[in-house]
This record gives C-alpha cells, sequence and structure tokens, in this order.
C-alpha cells in the first residue's frame, strides 16, 4: 500500500470510528471503549469499539444505529453481523474495526479489554 493509500485508509477508519462512537451515544450505549490494536501482534483488526446496552432490543437498536449511519455517514457497510437473534453480544465486521455490542453480563464474561490489554484503550463518555 502506497503513502498516499495509507493515509486515505487512516482518515477512512478515523471517520468510520467517530461515526460508529456517535452512533452507539445516539442510542444510549453505556460504557463506550475503542481500543486500538495496531500495534499489538496478531490482532484481527485495528480497532475495537465495546459497549454496553441494558437490553436484547438496545443491542439490536445500537447495531441497526451503526450499520444506518456508518452507511449514510462513512460511505461503509459493515461486512459480517453475528448474534443480532439472541442479541445479548452483537459483532459487527468492519474489517478495520469490529464492534461489540454486550449486554453487562455477557462483557463481564468476556473481558475483551482485558484480553486485548496490550491495545491503547480510550474510554468515550456515555450521553
Amino acid at each position: 500500500m502506497t503513502g498516499q493509500k495509507k493515509r486515505n485508509q487512516a482518515q477512512s477508519d478515523k471517520i468510520l470510528l467517530e461515526t460508529i462512537i456517535e452512533a452507539v451515544k445516539n442510542k444510549k450505549g453505556k460504557e463506550i471503549v475503542s481500543i486500538n490494536l495496531k500495534k499489538t501482534e496478531n490482532s484481527v483488526c485495528d480497532y475495537f469499539v465495546i459497549c454496553t446496552g441494558e437490553s436484547t432490543t438496545q443491542t439490536s437498536a445500537i447495531a441497526d444505529e451503526i450499520k444506518d449511519k456508518s452507511r449514510e455517514l462513512a460511505d461503509t457497510s459493515v461486512h459480517h453481523i453475528e448474534g443480532l437473534t439472541e442479541s445479548s453480544w452483537v459483532l459487527m465486521d468492519y474489517i478495520s474495526i469490529v464492534v461489540h455490542i454486550f449486554l453487562k453480563d455477557q462483557r463481564g464474561l468476556y473481558q475483551l479489554e482485558d484480553l486485548w490489554g496490550d491495545g491503547i484503550l480510550t474510554m468515550h463518555e456515555d450521553i
């Protein structure tokens, strides 16, 4: 990848990351965290975004909002979604960014922030 393409991809990732975080806030997601994994060995993507919903209805609404806003504002479609049937843990794969929307119990069980503790963790204020 050339230097210009890398800069364009980094800018696109930044826009998508900001869009995802704002979409989570729009639907009142809690405990919003992003983890920069770019310098983490064996990472599956560049960023994780992790948040908590208070009900399966809310986790589904957050996923829908992210999907809609990423298409509208970042001109990006989700590559793959898992977990919408039960909605206790919804995973959204945007290739460079993977979003995890958890119910509180599920988030506590998997503790992704600890698992990927080598990354740079940023807490985002809830609305």
